[in-house]
């Protein structure tokens, strides 16, 4: 009898275990300033059935872009609002959701768009102004005061998007030595040295190279071999191919996200790259409202597939769930996340029907 039951407990273990295997944290983060919405959600999420329920939420004022830590021990969060943005520090309690405040500091820029961190900084992307602020990361997860302000100036074409510097995005290298980053204001890629042990000078500029002239360079991903990047820029869907190596980018594809005969607004928005590497994904917002499908060849770069719609207005970030069957786009004007099934043979998109309503989703992460 007890050997039973010992076998039976052994079978229930196995099952739940399998279970927690495909169950994900899904941290959302929103706009508060245009519809209902506290701030932060967390969905607890079913990579096997696209089924989700939420779990736990916390008031933040426009917490537009979600870090988290290596560990998922703590979450790093913009609130994007003008002048007064901060950026603001949380213990996440995976098993619950539960988010709790830490601390916040002022992000030394306005209109935070993007945040990344490591064990030892917290790098922000200041939009409005056109700056990179460096903030120390404390042992229990706070946020220290500002480390490094790096100031960008300059101007492009555009004269209505680029009168001034935006940093749109911040982003690591492959090999961690470097951290690069997107000027929408200035139509160039900023290549910055990377110490994280430095007191002050964390980072410092190594190289910049020029986009074409009234493109607005937003997002940048890398292949997960780390030898190409894909750059997607905002103001007129160019979706250009670097190949990578120690801290230098060259140009060797120029592709568009953009259909020939399209005459409407253009807004590029959001761009990753499968685990397996062989398919690149990118939105635009605008008039269009569509994915765009490409596959990635073996000399990296992009041979066009399909393009279609998003099923929502304004798709801003989106993101592949860890088990790569699933791709969901936060509609920041539709208020939904639409989530499709991925043929991972040939990386196509279908509805699978499922929308999670939520007021102004602009930011999507996957924790265990």
């Amino acid at each position: 009898m007890k050997k039973y039951s010992f076998v039976m407990a052994m079978v229930c273990f196995a099952i739940l275990s399998r279970a927690q295997q495909h169950h994900f944290n899904l941290l959302i983060g929103t706009y508060t300033n245009s519809c209902d919405s506290k701030g932060i959600y967390v969905y607890d999420f079913d990579t096997e059935s696209a089924e989700f329920k939420i779990k736990a939420s916390v008031s933040a004022i426009n917490p537009s872009y979600l870090s988290i830590s290596k560990s998922t021990k703590f979450l790093y969060s913009v609130n994007e609002n003008g002048t007064k943005s901060t950026i603001s520090a949380y213990r996440f309690e995976a098993a619950n959701g539960d988010l709790s405040f830490i601390n916040r500091q002022n992000s030394e820029g306005a209109d935070p768009c993007y945040l990344i961190n490591d064990a030892k900084n917290i790098i922000v992307a200041n939009y409005s102004g056109g700056n990179i602020c460096v903030f120390g990361r404390n042992n229990d997860g706070s946020i220290s005061s500002a480390k490094q302000v790096i100031q960008h100036y300059g101007k492009s074409i555009n004269l209505e998007r680029q009168q001034s510097p935006h940093v749109h995005m911040v982003q690591f290298t492959p090999d961690k030595k470097f951290v690069v980053a997107n000027d929408l204001g200035t139509d160039k890629l900023y290549i910055y040295r990377y110490d994280p042990k430095a007191a002050s000078k964390i980072l410092v500029v190594k190289d910049s190279i020029f986009v074409k002239a009234g493109s607005g360079p937003r997002h940048l991903t890398f292949s997960p071999n780390g030898k190409f990047g894909y750059l997607l820029q905002e103001l007129d869907g160019s979706l250009t191919v670097f190949s990578y190596h120690k801290g230098y980018l060259s140009k060797i594809q120029e592709s568009t996200v953009v259909r020939s005969d399209f005459n409407g607004d253009i807004g590029a928005a959001d761009i990753h790259i499968s685990a397996d590497g062989k398919f690149l994904y990118a939105t635009n917002r605008g008039a269009s409202n569509d994915i765009s499908l490409f596959e990635v060849q073996k000399d990296g770069h992009l041979k066009f597939k399909e393009r279609q719609p998003t099923l929502g207005k304004g798709p801003r970030n989106f993101t592949i769930d860890p088990s790569g069957k699933f791709l969901l786009v936060a509609h920041q004007y539709s208020n939904s996340v639409v989530i499709f099934k991925i043929n991972r043979q040939t990386g196509r998109l279908t509805d699978s029907g499922k929308r999670i309503e939520l007021c102004a989703p602009v930011c999507l992460v996957f924790t265990p």
